[in-house]
């Protein structure tokens, strides 16, 4: 089902903005093969390359993942949620889709023990919240880690690389907002 979502969405904007596959590509840094493989639902991709077609078009990541529906009041129980892993190392489900009154998504992240997420700089301007709701983990900004434990939120730039790390031997739960520096919509 994710796929198929993935898939409608990246044909819609591609469309929209009347690139051809070799035009996304060079936008997105992501292959034409694998583009036309993704519409076609023949390859799942990873979170590192839909962060790439993101950027690439414009848009916040959770405009790729999810029906294209703008909700103003929404109520989102865990039980209907689904949890999305795109690669083994980290797990996530989105909590409120792009909100393009305020500019902003908000995601949570399970992260297994002794694993790290390496994350490309995003757009210029966009900033990460994180908040730490269980055990503990090490965020990478500006080339230095740093050590959040349950309860800790951190604010940081993330238009550079960054990354996620949980040095524990437990699962760290986190959610992560990400606001964009200008408003953005599912068309």
């Amino acid at each position: 089902m994710l796929n198929t979502i993935i898939a409608k969405n990246l044909k819609q904007f591609r469309r929209s903005r009347q690139w051809s596959l070799a035009k996304a590509a060079a936008m997105t840094k992501v292959s034409k093969a694998m583009l036309g493989q993704i519409e076609r639902q023949e390859s799942s991709p990873t979170i590192a390359t839909l962060w790439k077609i993101a950027k690439g078009f414009h848009l916040p990541l959770s405009v790729l993942i999810e029906p294209c529906a703008l909700r103003s009041d929404s109520l989102a129980t865990a039980s209907h949620e689904q949890t999305i892993c795109l690669d083994s190392d980290l797990q996530f489900r989105v909590l409120f889709s792009f909100d393009p009154l305020l500019c902003c998504e908000m995601f949570s992240h399970q992260l297994q023990p002794d694993r790290t997420h390496l994350s490309k700089a995003h757009e210029l301007g966009v900033i990460e919240d994180i908040i730490v709701i269980s055990g503990e983990l090490e965020i990478l900004v500006d080339e230095s880690w740093q050590l959040l434990s349950a309860g800790d939120t951190l604010r940081f730039s993330a238009d550079k690389n960054h990354g996620y790390r949980n040095i524990g031997k437990k699962e760290v739960i986190f959610h992560n907002i990400i606001h964009y520096p200008k408003i953005v919509t599912c068309h």
